[in-house]
């Protein structure tokens, strides 16, 4: 769809899950920041000092949500304790934090402390297969005891998408907070954060939206929690929250250098950052959001779709080794495809040494993403054929290169 605004690494690059390839117009408007704090120095504050807020739009069509709902800063596990610091609030016998057992390990790191500061305990759905979760489980998990829940979009191993709408209705009725892990799934396909009225959710920009090794993470917080207003409230015991963390950042702009000791919350999703953005990394996360503009996100996720779909009936033609785990229906299948086989790991890394870039995850998972935005089909059915090459000789075997890290 836009192969051509990207500098595309040599070979065939399925892993735009983990890190998505540099954009040309991050990489320009990096160089531009730093020209200009070459020749302004701490004068670029002038324009800095707003940068974050200023691409909240841009991010906010991004996961449906208003522009004042979200906000580009720390990282997905700093933002989580951000959020659970500001909106876990145990009482009685609500105490009870849900997710899965599939949930991607860091976020669980933080839910499990969170819910032993509240003398709680973290409930985790399990899943029957081991790769994919049941509907009618994580309905069945939202008992009259969860305070809060945090989901998937997208479960990181098996690409299986959940229903927002439902869970977050689901929660909602029980009287539970619930919140979401968009990290899988935003670039990937629409959301509509706003219009279900999830509570709160987590995301980072390096993967579908490309904005480079390390970039700012995303939070969403609906605006029922930003300041009192009539008929946001879906329970009494709701109200607006006051940020858990307080940091410099989510002072209120208008006089953080009055140096007040007496905090003034900022306005917004604004509130909920903590310490100084790192402009360069915000300039990357610029350019990266520019290659979405005047892209229909619906397209973006007719295009992964049909990669997808092409990939998967390659496999099940060609490759009858390998399992795929990923669910067929379109609404339960999210951008990438994962394939199942006992030597997944000598696989990615032969696939590595021919050119590809693959991305494995213990013990036996294989996940290829053909990324709406720059891989072609015939990438895809390349990648197959290499697979199949592979298989019939038992080059991989033989090999015993390591693969790269994990993310």
């Amino acid at each position: 769809m836009k192969r051509s605004a990207f500098a595309m690494p040599t070979g065939i690059y399925l892993d735009g899950n983990s890190l998505g390839v540099m954009p040309h117009a991050a990489q320009a408007r990096v160089q531009g920041r730093l020209d200009q704090w070459r020749r302004q120095a701490a004068l670029g504050w002038d324009d800095w000092f707003h940068l974050a807020e200023a691409l909240s739009p841009s991010i906010a069509r991004l996961v449906g949500a208003l522009p004042g709902e979200v906000i580009a800063t720390g990282s997905i596990t700093a933002n989580l304790h951000a959020l659970l610091s500001t909106l876990y609030r145990p009482e009685g016998t609500r105490r009870v934090i849900v997710a899965t057992a599939l949930d991607f390990p860091t976020d669980l790191y933080a839910l499990q402390a969170w819910a032993e500061r509240g003398g709680g305990t973290l409930r985790l759905v399990p899943s029957r297969d081991g790769q994919t979760l049941h509907q009618g489980d994580l309905h069945a998990a939202l008992e009259p005891d969860v305070a809060l829940a945090l989901f998937p979009t997208v479960l990181y191993r098996s690409g299986q998408r959940l229903d927002v709408a439902g869970l977050t209705a689901a929660g909602h009725a029980a009287g539970a907070l619930v919140g979401w892990d968009a990290a899988h799934s935003i670039g990937a396909m629409p959301h509509d954060f706003h219009a279900v009225g999830a509570d709160f959710a987590v995301w980072c920009h390096y993967k579908y939206v490309n904005a480079g090794p390390g970039a700012p993470g995303g939070l969403y917080l609906h605006e029922r929690w930003h300041d009192r207003a009539p008929g946001l409230y879906l329970h009494e015991r709701w109200h607006d929250r006051a940020p858990g963390l307080p940091g410099r950042a989510c002072h209120d702009k208008g006089n953080q250098f009055e140096m007040t000791p007496v905090y003034r919350k900022a306005t917004g999703a604004g509130a909920y950052q903590m310490g100084t953005p790192s402009i360069l990394a915000l300039a990357a996360l610029e350019g990266a959001l520019s290659v979405f503009d005047g892209l229909e996100l619906n397209e973006v996720r007719t295009r992964s779709l049909a990669l997808t779909d092409h990939l998967i009936a390659l496999a099940d033609r060609h490759l009858p080794e390998m399992t795929v785990v990923t669910p067929r229906p379109h609404a339960e299948r999210g951008g990438h495809v994962s394939l199942l086989h006992p030597q997944a790991r000598s696989l990615s890394a032969a696939l590595r040494a021919l050119g590809v870039v693959p991305d494995y995850r213990e013990p036996d998972i294989l996940r290829l993403a053909p990324v709406a935005l720059y891989t072609t089909e015939g990438e895809v059915a390349e990648v197959v054929r290499l697979l199949r090459t592979l298989l019939d000789s038992g080059q991989h075997l033989r090999q015993g290169a390591a693969d790269g890290p994990v993310t």
